[in-house]
């Protein structure tokens, strides 16, 4: 078992922990019977449910559970965080508590009014009479955030005007920039890492500077006297002849991109079909690549499994492109994570 599995494991147990100290003392089925016996005052746990790589334009998400004694009547007023940096568009704090069901999954209870995000600031005002929650916090990450720290202080407050906190942070956000699902096959075959997009020819040939790689599918050994399958191709522009035959060329597409093939290696950002796997891309692998002696194709690549390490002619950026899927009709579906060098 690797360390990331133990890792995911051990951050359930917690999970649930969280959710025991929060739940465990129930005395009624009704959740504004839920809470803790014997605790003198508000008390609050935070997790960090994402372990991966912190990319622009997906959420970091917490769950941060409190709960506080029955006694008196004592009920949660409020739940709200403050980030460091204002998230983009999508940031939230779940409404609903979730709870652990018998069947394993969670179950969901409606403690309060939908989140207001301001600012920096996301809160949700308690309607339901309860004592203890467990809420889901999503942070969008903004452009802007790249290559710069965020952290978070988590807050609630009970009728009893106690206020605790609880600080999560900082985490590093990356500078990587992703692209998913991006169909290609005999028109749309020509791609741009700078860009990270999929160009037909008209396209190609108005952004020719930019084409680095070249998709092609021949079911046939190439060359005829090799024992080397074709089949799913990347090839550079200025490929050898003899591995881009029949490949029609933009003018003024030169670029001689560096390919380091891979198999077995599915990002689970990039597996978005299957992403069950724990292995992901960082900004470390992208700067740490080795491409000497790499050649300027790829071939006989295996959707679901190969995958490709790019850097650009000029060394601008670099790239790890992941073939999510390949059929035999000559189509294909990449996606990938890029990074700029300078």
């Amino acid at each position: 078992m690797n360390i990331m599995k133990i890792l995911k494991i051990l951050k359930r147990v917690r999970i649930f922990c969280i959710l025991f100290l929060v739940c465990s003392a129930a005395c009624r089925d009704d959740l504004e019977r839920f809470g803790p016996t014997g605790t003198k005052n508000l008390k609050n746990e935070c997790l960090l449910r994402t372990y991966w790589p912190k990319i622009a334009g997906e959420d970091i998400e917490f769950v941060y559970g409190f709960a506080m004694p029955y006694e008196n009547r004592n009920r949660i007023l409020a739940a709200w965080v403050e980030a460091s940096i204002a998230g983009a568009e999508g940031t939230y704090m779940e409404h609903r508590s979730a709870h652990p069901s018998a069947s394993g999954g969670d179950e969901w209870v409606i403690v309060g009014d939908p989140s207001v995000t301001t600012g920096t600031k996301t809160e949700v005002l308690f309607t339901r009479d309860t004592c203890a929650a467990a809420l889901r916090y999503y942070w969008r990450i903004p452009e802007d955030a790249k290559g710069q720290e965020v952290s978070f202080t988590f807050n609630v407050k009970g009728s009893n005007n106690e206020t605790v906190s609880y600080k999560m942070g900082p985490y590093a956000i990356s500078m990587i920039d992703m692209a998913r699902g991006l169909a290609l096959n005999e028109t749309n075959c020509y791609i741009s890492i700078e860009d990270m997009a999929v160009y037909d020819i008209a396209e190609a040939s108005a952004n020719a500077s930019k084409v680095d790689l070249i998709y092609l599918f021949r079911n046939i050994p190439y060359p005829e006297t090799s024992t080397q399958s074709f089949g799913h191709a990347f090839v550079s522009p200025v490929t050898d002849a003899d591995f881009r035959k029949d490949a029609q060329i933009p003018t003024g597409a030169n670029n001689s991109t560096l390919v380091r093939k891979t198999y077995g290696l599915r990002d689970r950002h990039l597996d978005f079909l299957e992403p069950r796997y724990d292995f992901f891309a960082t900004d470390i692998d992208l700067k740490s690549i080795n491409f000497s002696d790499m050649p300027n194709y790829a071939l006989n690549m295996y959707g679901g499994e190969s995958g490709m390490w790019v850097e650009t002619q000029d060394g601008r950026y670099r790239a790890y492109i992941f073939l999510n899927s390949a059929i035999v009709t000559g189509t294909a579906v990449i996606s990938m994570k890029r990074l700029k060098m300078y």
